[in-house]
């Protein structure tokens, strides 16, 4: 292997992995390469299902920006910097690249493998797992512990329980649960005294009221290079209108804000600049000019190059707040075009979230991704207390987690040994 997950071998021990999708086959990876026998057991048919999903829009594997700022998109989360430092953006390009899948990166700094595609690392990564001696039970559905420790599974033929010398645990958070990973793992957790912050949809949509003539005419449209704010909180990017409200890549970075502040108060009023690079001023002089005969829809496409979309969440604002755009000063125009309120009532639903907030909690976790509880027990991936954004930081956590928690599994058996 070209990366730095290798291990000297050990006498084999028998180590169980729950949970089949990234954060599950790394860990796998690299104990099964240090002479540990590993058993991954998975609820779903087949292995790596919400991975697949990922590639549908080209799996974006990681990101190449500098590493101090990369650390910055996990928030509060420092106990993964261990992790990340340990199996880096660069380490997880390489050993995509030793599974025979070259990567390149994106306009945007986004690592993408060449093919854009997740299906061919996933064949790939499994063969090699399998040639690790990696077994695969399927079907297995975990629902917690026998009072010994052992960890039980309902299976097609019946419930069993399997005795391990360490366990890992990957079961992901709660989004697109016909995938595998439904967060039904929590209740389990909470019963053996674990800390699990409540399961919330990240990278999420959020709902607001659309009139019926606006969700049918504009639904699926996006609102390309404006700014979103919440307070004082800006991002500049792009907002897909949905049939309930608002999604796409500004909304999920300020997404955590907006949870936030909907604990407090509904709704929370998000504004939206719709014409970002320019000035307030300037924006009022362009929108004196006589409109002659021409429509309002089609003065603000020719003045300032207002997309239908842009102009009908304008018009549709309005109608919000009963205010008539076509008695409106310039000034006002301009004013509005530069923070157009938007009221947002809720997040949309978990199962339709890309990721999820929330999780083990870290005080419940040592410095290996351990249990403090049930020694022997490690956990990784989304299941753990973190949220990031989009753009290759919730793979790329996913993976170095994964990779820690076996190399915490490793050093855990190495004392037990000795």
């Amino acid at each position: 292997m070209t990366n730095n997950l290798g291990h000297k071998r050990l006498s084999p021990w028998n180590v169980v992995i729950a949970g089949g999708g990234p954060a599950g086959l790394m860990a796998a990876e690299v104990l099964a390469a240090a002479g540990a026998a590993v058993t991954v057991y998975d609820r779903m048919p087949s292995i790596g299902r919400k991975f697949l999903l990922a590639g549908r829009g080209g799996l974006n594997l990681t990101h190449s920006e500098a590493l101090k700022q990369f650390m910055t998109r996990y928030g509060d989360a420092a106990f993964l910097h261990n992790a990340i430092n340990a199996f880096t953006p660069a380490d997880l390009v390489a050993w995509c690249e030793a599974l025979g899948q070259p990567t390149f990166v994106g306009s945007s700094g986004r690592v993408f493998p060449k093919t854009m595609k997740s299906s061919p690392l996933l064949r790939s990564w499994l063969q090699r797992l399998t040639g690790l001696g990696v077994e695969f039970k399927l079907r297995h559905r975990f629902v917690g512990w026998e009072e010994d420790g052992r960890l039980a599974f309902e299976t097609p033929e019946g419930s069993i329980a399997v005795k391990a010398d360490a366990a890992i645990l990957a079961f992901g958070g709660a989004s697109w649960p016909q995938l595998g990973s439904n967060g039904d793992w929590v209740e389990p957790f909470l019963s053996a005294g674990v800390a699990v912050t409540p399961l919330q949809p990240a990278n999420c949509g959020f709902i607001t009221r659309w009139s019926d003539f606006f969700r049918d005419r504009f639904s699926g449209h996006p609102l390309k290079d404006i700014e979103l704010r919440l307070g004082r909180v800006a991002v500049r990017g792009e907002v897909m209108l949905t049939r309930d409200g608002l999604e796409g890549n500004a909304v999920y970075t300020l997404g955590p804000a907006i949870r936030e502040k909907l604990k407090t108060e509904s709704p929370a009023v998000v504004h939206i600049d719709l014409k970002p690079v320019a000035n307030l001023d300037g924006l009022a002089t362009q929108l004196s000019a006589p409109r002659g005969k021409q429509s309002f829809a089609n003065f603000l496409r020719k003045t300032i190059k207002l997309s239908p979309a842009a102009t009908g969440l304008l018009n549709e604002s309005a109608l919000l707040e009963n205010l008539q755009l076509s008695s409106m000063t310039a000034a006002v125009l301009a004013e509005r075009l530069k923070s157009l309120p938007i009221p947002l009532y809720s997040f949309a639903s978990i199962a339709n979230a890309i990721s999820t907030a929330g999780g083990v909690q870290y005080g419940e976790i040592d410095k290996q991704f351990m249990l403090i509880r049930r020694p022997g027990t490690f956990v990784a991936g989304e299941m753990l207390d973190w949220e990031a954004p989009t753009g290759g930081y919730l793979l790329q956590a996913c993976f170095a987690t994964g990779a820690a928690s076996a190399k915490g599994t490793l050093g855990w058996l190495k004392k037990l040994r000795s």
